[in-house]
């Protein structure tokens, strides 16, 4: 998952000839969706590159990267913040990426650091429960997500009984496809991630027209901001504190009530082997993958 660095993205030549230090990366890149909630992540930015610019930071990018896919910035060795997925996290990037903090959203199925997914279906779907939806097709975004795989499994499991819990499984590869996998018919449900399904409840309704919530799934640490393994201390603690600062600032309250975002917590990165013991508990269920 680590991304190469293009020709472009590379150090360039200055007026006077010299190698210059490449603009570090800025991506937020998890909610991205509707256009109103980019425009909030772009302010909530210029305003963190502000406050690290005052903090002492060199070469802070005026805005945040639209280039790269997702997951692209994680491991890129420019990085100064990104936001991840907890499962990622806790599967492939600690130890390779230093923790910033974790965002607390106000969207129902969050809990101070902790959040859910959303299980939905088409409104005029049958089942009352999702013990009633064996049989049916389940799309997911990806394997490696938390909100879309990893916490439908754990609350698929205890209904499976270590067998073949539905007759097929779309990967879509992102929630807003999956969505219109289930609004189309080309599956039966998915789980959604319940800050992108409160966002688009709010910004995007159309975007989510003909669905209902079935089930909440287990919760567990919500998406954490990283920084690249590198980074100073002195540096992680100007990002904790720019970060602090944003949450409570007058001039972000519309870009905060867009986002949902009402606080950050600084947790350990233990907390997020909560995770790993939803995926173990559903393996020895005998349940090891969505299926």
């Amino acid at each position: 998952m680590s991304a190469q660095l293009a020709p472009h993205q590379g150090a360039h030549r200055g007026a006077n000839g010299r190698e210059a230090s490449p603009k570090r990366l800025a991506s937020l890149a998890m909610y991205v969706a509707p256009s109103v909630v980019v425009e909030a992540q772009q302010s909530l930015w210029a305003f963190l590159a502000t406050r690290l610019r005052e903090a002492g930071l060199a070469d802070v990018p005026d805005h945040l990267d639209a280039t790269l896919s997702h997951d692209a910035a994680w491991l890129d060795p420019r990085l100064l913040l990104a936001q991840t997925c907890g499962f990622p996290y806790v599967k492939r990037l600690r130890g390779r990426v230093r923790l910033v903090a974790t965002p607390l959203y106000d969207a129902p199925g969050c809990d101070g650091p902790s959040m859910s997914s959303v299980i939905v279906m088409r409104a005029d779907a049958g089942p009352t429960d999702l013990s009633g939806c064996a049989g049916l097709v389940a799309a997911i975004n990806e394997p490696i997500s938390n909100s879309g795989y990893n916490l439908l499994r754990a609350a698929v499991a205890p209904h499976a009984h270590g067998k073949p819990f539905f007759s097929g499984v779309v990967e879509t590869g992102g929630h807003l496809a999956s969505l219109e996998a289930v609004r189309k018919g080309a599956a039966d449900l998915a789980a959604i991630d319940c800050i992108t399904y409160d966002l688009l409840k709010r910004h995007a309704p159309d975007g989510i027209d003909g669905l209902k919530i079935l089930a909440h799934t287990p919760s567990g640490p919500s998406l954490p901001f990283i920084t690249r393994l590198d980074t100073s201390d002195t540096e992680l603690a100007a990002l904790r504190q720019a970060l602090a600062t944003a949450v409570t600032a007058p001039e972000l309250d519309e870009a905060r009530e867009i986002l949902g975002l009402r606080g950050i917590a600084v947790l350990d990165e233990t907390d997020y082997d909560a995770l790993l013991a939803l995926e173990e508990k559903a393996i020895a269920l005998g349940y090891g993958q969505v299926r």
